[in-house]
């Protein structure tokens, strides 16, 4: 009971805040029409800011694929693994 409703809660919270996250007038007006209303602040101010976002969010995909494909099935088959040495 308690765990529903401390999710409910982090849920709640989460969905409060969403629309105090989207820029205001000024930032979108001030960002390049691909990433206005996202984020406050200046977008990006040459083509190496978006050299360095597009190699991060590259890494973010890569590393969730990654994950996802491990968890899912992690093939951790041989006699020495430290799973198999603790469920013994």
């Amino acid at each position: 009971m308690m765990r529903n409703l401390k999710s409910l809660l982090i849920a709640l919270v989460i969905s409060l805040y969403v629309p105090v996250s989207f820029a205001c007038e000024v930032c979108k007006s001030n960002q390049p029409k691909v990433l206005e209303n996202i984020t406050h602040g200046q977008g990006p101010q040459g083509n190496i800011d978006y050299v360095i976002t597009w190699s991060a969010a590259i890494l973010v995909v890569f590393t969730l694929v990654f994950s996802i494909k491990y968890l899912v099935k992690p093939e951790e088959n041989l006699s020495g693994h430290i799973k198999n040495i603790v469920l013994e």
